[in-house]
């Protein structure tokens, strides 16, 4: 019997995604476990297999569409013996149409209700000329309403050629053709505001208002990029951030570093990071604190067992933090190689989401860049992240006497829900004891 090939939740907080590449054509036999297509969530691409068997009967969304909602079908399979024609073909034209007007983000109507009879005017004009009442909201494309308010186009005026009577972009450039009704600029319905729907947040007005459009280059946003949007905002709206500093000196750490370094074997060798070490000296500061290994829920505290160390790595597009499970349990050589291999499938896009969901702890270093100090973001469902700056030789006193050493400035940022002040402080401390001398994380 026939069946939908659906859109699918290949992680627990995808909602949405790119089909990037189909394997497979209309025709082909496939089997369960065979790669039907590589599908881009906003982290990493993965491969999508088959579950049942079957031939392919037709493919209902093409490669390179983004925004494809989880459960929407994607292609028909055709059981033994099937003919194409006579499979239900599911009627995705509304999604698509959706999908293709990228740049409208305003939710549509709770449901296609269409408007109420309004008695005719008692002028004498004809009925058709009458504008849409103000009394029902005006459905527009962020885009559409920008241009209208540039061209000064009365958006009231237009009929919509989109879902549902959506005003779009085409609809405004053609009534600017056709030298329909002109209006102030001023007045001009603003765009989606920015942050509109988060709990005490000020909704802020579209940057577009702001700028003509010779003058800038829109890049639109990937996956990626909306994901770490929406969750850092929320993170620094619902999470009460607080602040620790502390500088450790690793001169110490500096020479035990170059001294393993220069022992490592030539064949299948490591190269040991001043970040290796800041891993391992977390997750052994987390098993000594375990009240920062924690995670905050509504009903209750999570004690984590282990120390699930994020390691923040840069993209050309976007951030992503995989994770060194398990970390306190692994020597420096073992976590070197890992972070290596795990920044490498972050930077090709190929990581597994439990490589990257969850963990514990989180480290963003931008020391390579010369950054001094900073503050980091709270992941969640992390309760703690440490933003590390460059090590660079500093002043000190030390006994009495004016000397230089290599210093490193750490900034942890806390969740208050989770991490107490004081708690944060015993943290840097005992992490601090760790980078300072690193015999000590042999203890």
């Amino acid at each position: 019997m026939a069946s939908n090939i659906l859109m699918p939740a290949l992680s627990p907080t995808m909602e949405e995604g790119k089909l990037a590449k189909w394997l497979v054509k209309e025709g082909d036999e496939v089997r369960s476990g065979d790669i039907l297509a590589e599908i881009e969530t906003d982290k990493a691409t993965m491969e999508f297999e088959a579950v049942d068997e079957g031939r392919i009967g037709k493919i209902l969304v093409p490669e390179g569409s983004e925004g494809i909602k989880v459960n929407t079908p994607i292609a028909t399979l055709l059981g033994e013996g099937e003919e194409a024609s006579a499979a239900a073909v599911p009627d995705i034209s509304a999604a698509m149409a959706s999908i293709k007007d990228a740049v409208s983000a305003e939710a549509p109507p709770p449901e296609p209700v269409a408007p109420k009879p309004r008695p005719a005017p008692k002028t004498a004009a004809p009925a058709t000329a009458v504008a849409p009442s103000t009394e029902h909201r005006l459905f527009a494309s962020p885009l559409a309403r920008r241009i209208a308010a540039q061209s000064g186009i009365e958006l009231a005026a237009l009929s919509g050629s989109g879902p549902r009577g959506r005003i779009v972009k085409a609809d405004v450039e053609a009534a600017a053709k056709s030298g329909a009704s002109a209006r102030p600029a001023a007045k001009a319905p603003a765009p989606a505001p920015s942050g509109a729907g988060l709990p005490g947040v000020v909704p802020l007005p579209d940057a577009r208002l702001f700028f003509k459009p010779e003058d800038v280059s829109e890049i639109p946003h990937d996956s990626m990029r909306k994901s770490i949007a929406r969750r850092l905002t929320s993170a620094m709206t619902l999470i009460p951030h607080f602040y620790l500093t502390i500088d450790c000196n690793i001169d110490n750490l500096m020479a035990v570093r170059t001294r393993l370094n220069a022992a490592a074997p030539k064949e299948n060798g490591y190269k040991l990071s001043v970040n290796d070490f800041i891993v391992k000296a977390s997750a052994l500061s987390l098993m000594r604190v375990p009240a920062v290994n924690a995670s905050w829920t509504d009903d209750a505290i999570l004690r984590h067992k282990h120390a699930d160390i994020g390691v923040a790595v840069a993209l050309d597009f976007g951030l992503i933090t995989p994770i060194v499970f398990a970390a306190e349990e692994k020597g420096l050589a073992a976590i070197s190689g890992e972070v290596k291999d795990l920044a490498g499938k972050a930077r090709a896009k190929q990581l597994k989401p439990a490589q990257f969901e969850g963990g514990s702890f989180a480290i963003s270093n931008l020391g390579m860049f010369g950054i001094k100090e900073f503050t980091a973001v709270i992941n969640p469902p992390h309760a703690a992240i440490l933003a590390v700056g460059a090590g660079e030789e500093r002043a000190i006193v030390r006994n009495g006497k004016l000397e230089t050493a290599t210093m490193m400035t750490v900034t942890m940022s806390c969740d208050h829900r989770v991490i107490d002040g004081a708690t944060g402080a015993q943290f840097l401390q005992v992490f601090k004891t760790y980078i300072e001398d690193p015999a000590a994380m042999l203890l």
